[in-house]
């Protein structure tokens, strides 16, 4: 029998992305996961935990796209009683993040993020409608400086914005999709900070 071509570059390229991306997605839901049990270790999951997602996204450059994969849970708790009623919502966003970025000697260099961002949801329609809004604030590290040909963090601790649009679907509104903007910076705590912008797509489960 003729022996099997060996695979074209391209394509082993590609083959080495998705299995590098499968291992983030990994890391990062063990991490999110680990981070929950740490920080909330004598709540219940039944009264603490709302959903459960996973994110993709990209931070676009000319010299080379950074990626992104992230999982999370969505946890309830209010700082304040007048952030939740029928139109306004406020929820705790724990995650573990893989990143994927172009190296500045060769190749692709992986990262590991952490964090957690306090978000607020507008609901539109009074309450009723299946389309919402959310904005949040939040901290994260990184397991190590980020680095790349156009941009270098001169720290691991920083912090995150996000903005997202988003609807519910499904007979009790169960599934989420929304698209989110975030931003990632250490807010001038030291120099150089060009920080990092994301577009992500996200999809939820909620309980």
């Amino acid at each position: 029998m003729p022996a099997t071509p060996p695979a074209r570059p391209a394509e082993s390229r590609r083959l080495g992305l998705l299995r590098s991306g499968a291992r983030l997605a990994l890391v990062a839901g063990v991490a999110a996961l680990g981070l929950l049990g740490a920080a909330f270790p004598a709540c219940s999951q039944e009264s603490l935990i709302k959903g459960l997602y996973l994110e993709g996204g990209v931070a676009p450059h000319s010299d080379g796209n950074t990626h992104a994969v992230a999982a999370g849970v969505l946890l309830s708790g209010s700082p304040a009683d007048t952030l939740r009623n029928s139109r306004t919502d406020f929820y705790w966003d724990v995650f573990g993040s893989g990143w994927r970025a172009p190296s500045t000697t060769d190749g692709r260099r992986n990262y590991l993020q952490l964090g957690v961002i306090a978000t607020l949801r507008y609901r539109f329609d009074e309450g009723r409608s299946p389309w919402f809004a959310d904005a949040g604030f939040g901290i994260s590290t990184m397991d190590h400086h980020y680095q790349t040909p156009s941009r270098e963090f001169s720290t691991d601790f920083q912090f995150t914005e996000a903005l997202g649009l988003g609807f519910n679907f499904g007979e009790h509104r169960q599934y989420e999709l929304s698209m989110r903007l975030q931003h990632v910076s250490n807010g001038g705590i030291r120099e150089p900070n060009p920080g990092e912008n994301f577009v992500r797509l996200r999809g939820s489960y909620l309980f």
